[in-house]
């Protein structure tokens, strides 16, 4: 094979500019075809017969003609034009394809109050930019399955609510959240003035999610942070895999929980669960958008989607 530096091949430019004087007959007019200037084209020209060590095109005061050296590689150059016109068009397609679906991997709570609102504002933006539509696949899961869809390439982006930045991903703060601890009215921390201590709060078995879920470990980890290292905490009285089960579970009286105060925003204004003052427990966390390999969210929809998270976030 020919040292690729040593070849006389001449770029696409000139390649198609040759066919264009083959065609119109003139170096201007070529020109005009690929949208450069008459003085661009002759330039061009020349550079590539330079390169070639041949003259290609006859100039003269009725127009320009190809010689017999430049009709020849014309006739060589319109397959390879044809065949980088179906690279474009497959690279094009490729794009197309990526942009046109996202695959959306996110925890319970992402998933059920912020994410339908997000898929909605990039929808809007892309109307509003005229860009075609990106079809939204959306998978509901606990942080730990949403990470690891991500990693096997099944999800193409997740948003996950676990209180810090998931290992083998990349990650980016979209936002913040804060749980709460509720009970059941009539429960004897919904008393008024009654305020529960981080111990008693360890030591009372709860209505609880699964173990992998975002709001547990955000739970547990804001608990911990409080309580000695003697104390243990009780196991949950109930597991439960979705924040609608937990939410029952807690009204019906089974036991008090922590869940997401956008979780329960609706059930806390309509009495049907009683917040619980918790002295000093701060329960805040971040809510992330994670992806594989590269430092930035991938191109196209899912870096527009990261983008509507974060902005609002602030809004």
């Amino acid at each position: 094979m020919a040292n690729v530096l040593s070849r006389k091949v001449p770029d696409l430019i000139g390649l198609q500019l040759l066919l264009a004087v083959q065609d119109t007959g003139s170096l201007a007019a070529a020109g005009s075809v690929l949208g450069i200037s008459q003085q661009a084209a002759s330039l061009r020209m020349r550079a590539m017969e330079a390169q070639i060590g041949l003259p290609l095109v006859a100039r003269s005061s009725h127009g320009s003609s190809l010689t017999t050296a430049g009709a020849l590689v014309a006739g060589w150059a319109a397959p390879v034009i044809q065949a980088a016109d179906r690279l474009d068009a497959g690279i094009g397609s490729l794009r197309t394809t990526r942009n046109a679906h996202l695959r959306v991997a996110a925890s319970l709570t992402i998933a059920e109050h912020l994410a339908p609102r997000w898929f909605l504002a990039l929808r809007a933006g892309q109307q509003r930019r005229g860009d075609d539509l990106t079809d939204l696949e959306l998978t509901t899961a606990n942080s730990d399955a949403v990470v690891r869809a991500v990693l096997d390439g099944s999800a193409d982006l997740g948003f996950v609510e676990a209180p810090g930045a998931p290992a083998a991903v990349r990650s980016k703060v979209v936002g913040q959240d804060h749980l709460v601890v509720v009970a059941a009215p009539g429960h004897p921390w919904t008393r008024p003035g009654r305020s529960v201590s981080p111990e008693e709060l360890a030591r009372t078995p709860l209505v609880s999610r699964e173990r992998g879920s975002g709001t547990r470990e955000a739970f547990v980890k804001g608990l911990l942070a409080l309580v000695s290292r003697d104390v243990e905490l009780s196991h949950p009285v109930i597991e439960l895999a979705t924040t609608a089960a937990v939410r029952a579970a807690i009204a019906a009286g089974t036991a008090p929980g922590a869940l997401s105060a956008l979780a329960v925003a609706d059930d806390l204004a309509l009495g049907r669960l009683v917040q619980v003052h918790v002295d000093g427990l701060d329960l805040r966390r971040q809510l992330r958008a994670v992806w594989r390999d590269s430092p930035q969210p991938p191109a196209g929809p899912a870096r527009d989607l990261v983008a509507v998270a974060v902005w609002s976030s602030r809004a």
